[in-house]
């Protein structure tokens, strides 16, 4: 591991699968409605890209993935299954729709990406959020840095569709990962 210094939009305007790995450790921030804040780091990721059919983008520009064509480094929220918000960060060039699930963070309560929005109180009010700018109320803090041997990769959790690519990346053996922790390391996962 290694300490990070800052974040840009260049570190988000990236090819999804890039930044997906890249965006462990990075730690998440939240200030809360009763003004407090909690902050942890992220654990357990998912992209999805405009030519896979798992993606919200696939079939085009749609209200629902707008922000996804906008620019990078911007909150993705949206509902699924009635009952759970997922948050993302939007990925790519401005016009090139892609997004990273957050799917876990280094804290109690967020080993999934429903449990962690309910647990930290995101719904969709926080759709479409600068998360580069530290008066959001939620941004993105430099956070660490994981070697490529401390990360595990997998296929994606939960899809009927494009379940062989291996999009999932999470930090090693870390308690809070959720789903199978089943890791296949492939030199060919950052290929789109």
């Amino acid at each position: 591991m290694s300490i990070r210094t800052k974040l840009s939009r260049d570190f988000f305007a990236r090819p999804t699968v890039e930044v997906a790995p890249d965006l462990l450790g990075i730690t998440l921030v939240r200030k809360m409605p009763d003004g407090s804040e909690v902050r942890a780091p992220i654990v357990e990721v998912e992209a999805y890209t405009e030519d896979d059919p798992a993606c919200h983008a696939y079939r085009g520009l749609t209200e629902r993935c707008r922000v996804m064509f906008g620019p990078p480094g911007f909150s993705y929220v949206y509902f699924i299954y009635g009952m759970y918000f997922c948050l993302n960060v939007v990925t790519e060039g401005e016009g090139t729709p892609g997004a990273i699930l957050i799917r876990a963070l280094g804290a109690p309560g967020c080993d999934g990406p429903g449990k962690l929005c309910r647990q930290w109180e995101i719904d969709r009010s926080l759709n479409a959020v600068d998360l580069l700018d530290p008066n959001s109320a939620i941004y993105l803090e430099a956070g660490t840095k994981y070697s490529a041997r401390q990360i595990s990769i997998t296929e994606r959790i939960g899809l009927s569709v494009a379940t062989e690519r291996l999009w999932r990346f999470f930090v090693t053996d870390h308690p809070h990962v959720s789903g199978k922790r089943n890791k296949t390391r492939s030199k060919s996962v950052a290929k789109r």
